[in-house]
């Protein structure tokens, strides 16, 4: 059935933007009088004329609700184009309409379903397409759909407990920086001005602490604006591929943080490994898709080397040890997955014991960090608090002698 963008005036003279279907412009027409609306301009929808769709990005959540209803239409044997269509028209949001609209159309003029969402890049993943496309090629599309739903829900409830769980320390730091420039731009120079009135020697700490207050009076807002031109220049200078990997590798060798996003990216690799290899995807095509899930640039190219020698003949185990990236308990899983014939379920083992450690490292490293932070911001107040109190008392006993 043909799709229709319409602009509509509403009784009382609000302009309406959306699409409909209709099996002509006449019905269309007729579909918007009965809506109570008055049709102004009507344009067929197709594959060419979708191309903004094409910049279309919708969240994960949506992406995995989206993911998880074409299963189910598809698991009932409704056909594709149907089950498309109706998730169409139940959309919510007018890109996300018009984002299914894009793929019916692709989908009715003859493409297959992973052919149509390659023409999305910025919403569907090489990860999901290769999926798709190796759930139309064996015929289970359906249960490939159902395994990337819940891949993008574990990822999504990943994400949601990591922002869960900064929100307390970041909110702690703004307070607190908060804290320390009132106190240093508007406190310290008024008590200041009381104490070079009263040509009374000052501390060396109370001294150090006008000189600084003066300072961030003077020199703050050029020293922000420093460091947002030199934040936006070390961004721009990680998109060369040559710095990046050099960051990437710096940041591996720190001593914690290091462990930590090699434990991230090696459950994002297994994962992604289990789940494509799972799905009847070749452990070639496997490894160059789960390449592109990595965060860290060195990582990546590890992981290209290893694909470079399993094309050779080398086995995944063997490769894997090459690298030195990774642990020697998880080369010794995937030979035994490798022996036994059950290399996805070794994959899966190892992804979710990756995860658990990461997570419970992560839990740590904030239980830590909260009080640290607190007892360093606590130890700067009570340092610029010493620096008024000490002239204070001073002064004090020196009017009572």
């Amino acid at each position: 059935m043909p799709t229709y963008r319409y602009l509509a005036l509403t009784p009382d003279g609000q302009k309406r933007r959306d699409m409909l279907q209709a099996e002509s412009e006449r019905q269309a027409r007729q579909q918007l009088r009965d809506l109570g609306l008055f049709p102004r301009q009507l344009t067929p929808v197709t594959a060419q004329n979708t191309r903004s769709s094409r910049k279309t990005k919708i969240s994960t959540e949506q992406l995995s609700l989206l993911t998880r209803q074409l299963a189910t239409l598809v698991e009932a044997g409704i056909p594709l184009g149907d089950a498309l269509n109706a998730l169409a028209e139940q959309a919510d949001k007018t890109s996300t309409r018009s984002l299914m609209i894009a793929i019916v159309e692709r989908v009715r003029e003859g493409y297959s379903l992973a052919d149509s969402l390659k023409a999305h890049p910025s919403t569907f993943s090489p990860l999901y397409c290769a999926l798709v496309a190796a759930g139309e090629k064996a015929g289970r599309l359906a249960q490939v759909l159902e395994r990337l739903a819940d891949h993008l829900e574990r990822n999504q409830q990943q994400r949601q407990k990591a922002r869960t769980a900064l929100i307390y320390p970041l909110v702690l730091i703004c307070v607190c920086i908060a804290v320390v420039i009132g106190l240093m731009t508007y406190v310290v120079p008024k008590l200041a001005a009381q104490f070079e009135r009263s040509d009374m020697a000052l501390p060396m700490l109370t001294q150090c602490m006008i000189s600084l207050s003066k300072g961030l009076q003077h020199w703050g807002p050029a020293l922000v604006i420093v460091l947002l031109i030199m934040g936006l220049i070390g961004r721009k200078a990680l998109q060369y591929p040559t710095v990046r990997a050099r960051w990437d590798q710096q940041l591996l060798r720190l001593p914690r943080l290091g462990e930590l996003l090699k434990l991230l990216d090696t459950a994002r690799l297994t994962r992604t490994l289990a789940i494509l290899t799972r799905s009847g995807i070749d452990l070639l095509e496997a490894l160059k898709v789960s390449r592109d899930t990595l965060g860290n640039q060195c990582m990546r190219t590890a992981v290209e080397q290893i694909r470079d020698q399993v094309a050779t003949g080398v086995a995944l185990n063997k490769a894997i040890a090459q690298t030195g990236y990774f642990s020697p308990t998880l080369r010794h899983m995937i030979a035994s997955g490798e022996a036994s014939g059950q290399l996805d379920t070794m994959l899966e083992r190892i992804a979710v014991a990756q995860e658990t450690t990461f997570n419970r490292r992560v839990d740590t490293a904030l239980a830590l960090f909260e009080p640290l932070l607190i007892l360093t911001m606590g130890g700067i107040v009570l340092t610029i608090v010493l620096s008024i109190l000490l002239p204070i008392m001073r002064l004090n006993g020196a009017m009572h002698m």
